[in-house]
């Protein structure tokens, strides 16, 4: 059996239906169901197959009892949002919690698979390398992204599961994020502003050196990042740190007009200022290093922007249909 955790949520919802569609069908989904119920999380996973739903907080006790049974977890369970700054929250659930699975992991010999992220990078002034000896230097902008890093770091000086592999999610967007609120993907909220006042805002540049909306992102397609796990599930590669990202960055600009092209509507863009409270957090760039990736042997190619932005509305959004 495949364990799953956050399965009612975003990206491992999507790598359910993936695993599904390669024939993985002995699943079990972990996740807080009972909240996942009144935050409109179940179509996430209602119509996935799957062997058995556990509750989060019961998942520790189950996994031990279990274990013979398990041949891999992949732990996507998180706290994600980067507005919220009381850092007890984060410990419990991104640092406490995946310190009991990764334990749990180790002593049974159990491959695991957690979600890491790029918010750990920071401003960048380290710059984007998913390499081991610049985890101590990293500097995040909030609790979620301390939480992530401080993570691995602590993974990295532990006794370790068969493998591992924490991933460094870049920009995620796609299906399965109608849940999210004001943490879904700028491709969600540009889609919902165009529909509803026929225009997108986009923060203005406070950069002399970059032009409004050509501040960049490196975007990934979340059905990218469940071919990227399926891949590490049936391939022998290195345990490590490993950024899942495109390695290419595109600006805000690009998005927009990818969004408007999806809807077969005429471009109206507005600039309007950042908060001056994130303006001085802001990341004007960030993009994957995707070298330690590729020696892999990991060589699928990314899907385009403007092709994941298309399929993404056209599909799913304007239908409102799950993956």
């Amino acid at each position: 059996m495949i364990v799953i955790t956050g399965a009612a949520g975003f990206i491992a919802s999507v790598v359910a239906g993936l695993l599904n569609q390669e024939g993985y069908t002995e699943l079990v989904l972990v996740d807080d169901f009972k909240k996942a119920a009144a935050t409109a999380k179940t179509p996430n996973y209602i119509h996935k197959q799957y062997s058995l739903l556990v509750e989060r907080e019961e998942f520790p006790s189950w996994l031990q009892t279990h274990a013979n049974a398990i041949s891999w977890v992949i732990h996507l369970g998180a706290r994600t949002d980067t507005t919220e700054f009381d850092q007890e929250i984060f410990n419990h659930l991104n640092l406490n919690y995946s310190k009991t699975l990764w334990k749990l992991c180790t002593q049974f010999q159990i491959p695991l698979i957690y979600a890491s992220s790029a918010a750990t990078y920071g401003l960048g002034e380290n710059g984007y390398s998913d390499t081991h000896d610049i985890v101590d230097s990293l500097k995040p902008l909030n609790p979620y992204g301390q939480s992530k890093n401080d993570f691995d770091a602590w993974a990295l000086q532990q006794e370790h599961p068969p493998f591992w592999a924490g991933l460094k999610f870049f920009n995620v967007y796609g299906p399965n994020e109608f849940h999210k609120g004001r943490m879904a993907s700028v491709v969600f909220h540009a889609y919902h502003q165009i529909n509803a006042q026929g225009f997108i805002k986009l923060f203005r540049s406070h950069r002399t050196d970059i032009a409004d909306g050509q501040q960049k992102r490196d975007f990934i397609y979340v059905k990218d990042v469940a071919t990227l796990i399926l891949f590490m599930l049936q391939n022998n590669i290195p345990s490590g740190l490993y950024n899942v990202g495109t390695g290419q960055a595109r600006s805000f600009l690009d998005l927009a007009k990818s969004v408007f092209n999806a809807l077969g509507k005429e471009e109206h863009i507005q600039f309007i200022d950042t908060p001056l409270d994130i303006r001085d957090k802001y990341q004007y760039f960030t993009q994957a290093e995707t070298n330690k990736l590729r020696h892999t042997g990991y060589q699928s190619t990314f899907t385009s922007l403007e092709d994941g932005v298309r399929e993404y509305v056209q599909q799913y959004l304007i239908p409102s249909k799950y993956f």
